[in-house]
């Protein structure tokens, strides 16, 4: 099944889009992929499952990629749309990457001849990114990432994403890549209740009714831990890389030299030449209300 969206988007607006996610973390980076495959904006090339350590299972890639091809299926796109085998594990120093048929997909994509931009999202770790790198270089100059990621400037604090693979941050942070990162306090306010999901996001399809009830199930479990959220909210904190795509927020972000992180993840400023796009406001009004407005779109009644 090809969609059909409802309006069209001038050829020379489109971009290409690779998405590398650690989907079965949690709840939410199911619904930034949902949304970025309903943008027409966006010519989705492939999507790479990546891990998320081994806090919770010894096989975190391979259940995101598992589940990667679960929306897929949903959405009638299996035959549309590649998914990729992202690294099994963080790299172990700086100079040895962690080789996988998504790094090596990267490196096809960025090398390929096609003139439209090509972006990268994380919104997880950013292992395949540095793998790739490392292993050729010279796609540097032909990909943006965006990377849903890293603690609060100047300082910086522990951070998920960035807690999965401090190695590959420092590949990617000193290297040529041109980078935009939506730091932790800015990718915490796309704020949303479970009922806002059920009346918004559940009537609408068979994908729409599975993206509200994995959160909702996800939630009931992780509320056991007193640590977690209020019980009846979520962060879609992985939908900010999509909005930044389809709008840039100009006055949203400043050039900032990028820090090096250190092994508990605060921030050594000392590079001054290499900068990178570090977003201090993405718009959560936008974010969500497009991703509520395409699902309808799509497969309301």
């Amino acid at each position: 099944m090809i969609l059909q969206h409802t309006f069209n988007i001038p050829e020379e607006k489109k971009i290409r889009l690779i998405i590398n996610s650690d989907t079965k973390n949690e709840a939410d980076d199911q619904y930034a992929i949902v949304h970025a495959i309903l943008t027409p904006l966006f010519n989705v090339r492939g999507i790479i499952g990546a891990h998320f350590g081994e806090h919770r299972t010894k096989h975190s890639m391979l259940e995101s990629y598992e589940e990667i091809k679960r929306l897929l299926d949903l959405m009638n796109l299996t035959n549309e749309i590649c998914a990729f085998k992202g690294a099994e594990k963080a790299m172990p120093n700086e100079q040895s990457p962690v080789s996988s048929e998504g790094s090596e997909f990267i490196i096809r994509e960025a090398l390929t001849d096609d003139p439209t931009p090509l972006y990268i999202i994380f919104l997880g770790p950013i292992t395949d990114l540095a793998a790739a790198y490392l292993k050729e270089p010279a796609i540097a100059g032909r990909l943006t990432a965006v990377w849903v990621g890293c603690g609060i400037w100047p300082e910086g604090n522990m951070e998920y994403n960035l807690s999965n693979d401090i190695h590959a941050a420092n590949v990617v942070l000193e290297s040529e890549i041109p980078l935009w990162i939506i730091p932790q306090d800015v990718y915490v306010n796309p704020r949303v209740s479970i009922s806002e999901l059920a009346v918004k996001v559940k009537p609408h399809g068979d994908i729409g009714n599975y993206l509200y009830q994995q959160l909702v199930d996800f939630n009931l479990m992780m509320n056991k831990r007193t640590d977690w959220t209020n019980g009846e909210s979520w962060s879609m904190g992985d939908s900010t890389a999509v909005s930044v795509l389809m709008d840039s927020h100009m006055f949203g972000y400043e050039m900032k030299p990028a820090p090096r992180i250190t092994d508990d993840m605060r921030f050594l400023h000392y590079q001054n030449e290499r900068m990178v796009r570090w977003y201090h406001y993405v718009d959560p009004r936008f974010t969500l209300e497009d991703m509520f407005a395409k699902l309808k779109l799509h497969y309301g009644a």
